[in-house]
């Protein structure tokens, strides 16, 4: 083991394997939660509702909607198969558990952090907003400093998130197609290529389009594969309890791991708190920062509540029908085939290549204002369209346990940084909480 993966271990040991983020990520939503009285629970029905509202957003400009679909197609991505996969591989059934009380508080957290970019971002010069973690420090709190350590731990958290997709892509398509990785990476690097060397809105309009379907066609055949299973449902949801407060667990000393994979897998899939889906939110068109902000925290809720618990359910329904020591995607594909036959080895590639292909979308149009942040100049923007190639390639025809460390590491920093900058500007999101109801909730009693 070389220095830089000794350091890289160390900093997630002290993060992730002695909890510190998941004691912040657990008290911070329960703190928001309460300050907001339960806004993810009061306000859920009217979230809904603002999802299909007219659009007021100009053509060349980011509708409340299509920021919706960007963060989703983050959040929507390769953490909801791969990240579940882990989770409940090494973590176990009682981890579903621990990733549904991560989302349920981490809602809160998503409002407060999405309204609070909305309220601090600046004009983009080119059309629109630029915002997120990097823009409410600077101009909420004046520490710029602390807005670039922001900046470089998301670019961190990236490279290792990049490898992780091509890698699942490479390793589900060799599973269903036998298909020799190196092409694959390639295929995946040209078409990601085509999109990103676009404009902004090209990027908006795929997403637009994408989202909706590849969710809506995984929960379909899922569904199917629940209802075909109703009848071990009832255990599975026993089991996912009974492990996450297990008397075994816990006098085994695995107790912690159990909350530490669903907290950790849960995060790396829905983003609350990190700092990311503020960029999307930032650049919304809305006549309110409140209402990003619950839409924003919907958008945690659909990511894990919905369609991560549809990844578990179909693991946990077939873990008698699945050959022991499979892991990763190669875990899902199989549980996929014993429900379906053969054609859901190929169904699961083709899902993640969309689910995969959409996070891609996603985080690049998250870095477009971070970039900007650094340096006004296009030369940063097109390097990182360069650098997001290479990734996907090497993490394509390669594997490496180093690469979801390095994910890890980019994760619980810009998570922290992005708290830290979040906390103070707290009463800025319940004054806008309060003025969004007075005005178009208490008034019109929607």
């Amino acid at each position: 083991m070389n220095l830089f993966e000794t350091t890289v271990n160390f900093f997630n040991n002290i993060m992730w394997n002695h909890n510190l983020l998941v004691v912040i990520l657990i008290v911070c939503g329960l703190i928001f939660t309460i300050k907001t009285r339960g806004v993810q629970f009061r306000l859920f029905k009217h979230m809904c509702k603002l999802l299909f509202e007219k659009s007021t957003a100009g053509k060349d400009e980011v509708s409340s909607f299509q920021a919706f679909c960007i963060s989703t197609a983050s959040r929507v991505g390769v953490g909801n198969l791969a990240g579940v996969v882990a989770a409940v591989s090494y973590g176990g059934p009682g981890s579903v558990f621990w990733m549904w009380v991560v989302a349920l508080l981490s809602s809160a957290t998503a409002y407060i952090e999405s309204t609070i970019a909305i309220i601090y971002r600046d004009k983009d010069p080119k059309g629109g907003y630029r915002g997120g973690a990097a823009y409410f420090i600077k101009n909420g709190l004046n520490l710029p400093i602390l807005s670039v350590l922001f900046v470089i731990f998301a670019l961190i958290c990236w490279a290792g998130v990049f490898q992780i997709i091509s890698n699942s892509v490479t390793e589900s398509f060799h599973t269903a197609f036998d298909i020799n990785k190196q092409i694959t990476s390639i295929i995946l690097v040209v078409l990601s290529g085509f999109i990103l060397f676009g404009n902004r809105n090209k990027i908006v309009r795929v997403l637009d389009k994408l989202v909706p379907v590849m969710a809506g066609l995984y929960l379909l055949v899922v569904f199917f594969i629940i209802i075909k299973n109703i009848n071990l449902l009832g255990a599975t949801i026993v089991d996912i309890f009974e492990h996450a407060f297990g008397v075994k667990q816990f006098l085994g000393g695995t107790f912690g791991s159990v909350i530490m994979f669903g907290v950790k897998r849960g995060l790396f899939s829905n983003e609350a708190g990190s700092g990311s889906a503020p960029c999307a939110a930032a650049a919304a068109e809305v006549e309110h920062p409140s209402k990003q902000g619950l839409i924003q925290a919907l958008g945690v809720l659909v990511d894990t509540i919905v369609i991560c618990s549809a990844t578990a359910f179909v693991i946990l329904l077939s873990k008698n029908n699945i050959p022991a020591g499979l892991t990763d995607m190669p875990l899902l594909q199989e549980a996929f085939r014993s429900q379906v036959g053969d054609w859901g080895v190929i169904f699961t590639a083709l899902i993640l290549f969309l689910f995969s292909f959409s996070t891609i979308l996603g985080i690049s149009f998250y870095a477009r204002p971070n970039l900007y942040f650094l340096s006004n100049k296009e030369w940063p923007q097109e390097a990182f369209k360069l650098f997001t190639l290479v990734m996907l390639y090497l993490g394509g025809v390669g594997h490496n346990s180093l690469v979801w460390s390095l994910a890890d590491l980019g994760l619980g920093l810009m998570t922290i940084v992005n708290l830290i900058g979040v906390f103070p500007l707290v009463p800025k999101a319940i004054e806008s909480l309060n003025d969004y109801e007075n005005k178009f909730i208490n008034k019109k009693g929607l």
